[in-house]
């Protein structure tokens, strides 16, 4: 029996280790699983916020025919927001940061839009315009919401898989730091607004 005694604690060593790095890959799978949905959720709020701007262009063309070249920045922009997609296997920051830029980019025709709506009483008081209106802004909060889930998502999955001696096992696996949601540059900057 003595002579089996250093394979017995052998293979119970294996076996530790085995289980060990079974349950790390496990469970930095799930939460790499997590990260991916909730980034999918990012994407459908978008994806909601896109679906509204036809029919707000449409009610606002019908009251300002002539602001045509707002219009179209509307429309061209939510066209590049949504050309702008991101494989949930490929979170790199340069990934979403130009996915975060196209969508920066039609959130800026909006506002202006929006601005623009100003001039044109008769259209603020449209019943259509309101309900679009205040389902944009409610989209804009659930798509802020989802953006704070998905960070939190991420950084479920960084710390498990960045601190010792996961970090080791990461690597070998192949799991890599998620790349987060970040403001946008200027942002730390209160707007300005002119009345």
């Amino acid at each position: 029996m003595k002579k089996f005694l250093p394979l017995i604690i052998i293979a119970i060593v294996v076996l530790g280790i085995y289980s060990w790095a079974k349950g790390f890959n496990n469970t930095a799978v799930e939460y790499e699983a997590d990260a991916k949905t909730a980034w999918s959720n990012v994407e459908s709020a978008y994806q909601r916020r896109a679906d509204l701007i036809p029919n707000l262009v449409s009610t606002v063309k019908g009251y300002a025919a002539h602001e045509k070249e707002t219009l179209e920045g509307v429309i061209k922009a939510r066209s590049e927001a949504t050309k702008t997609t991101i494989d949930a296997n490929n979170l790199t920051p340069e990934t979403v940061a130009q996915f975060q830029q196209a969508q920066q980019g039609l959130t800026g025709a909006l506002s202006k839009l929006l601005l623009t709506v100003e001039r044109y009483p008769e259209l603020k008081a449209d019943k259509s315009f309101l309900e679009l209106q205040s389902q944009l802004e409610g989209t804009e909060n659930r798509i802020n919401v989802e953006r704070n889930r998905y960070n939190a998502a991420v950084n479920e999955y960084d710390k498990f898989t960045t601190k010792f001696p996961g970090k080791l096992l990461a690597g070998l696996f192949g799991f890599e730091e998620m790349a987060r949601f970040k403001s946008a540059p200027g942002s730390e900057n209160a707007p300005k607004v002119e009345f």
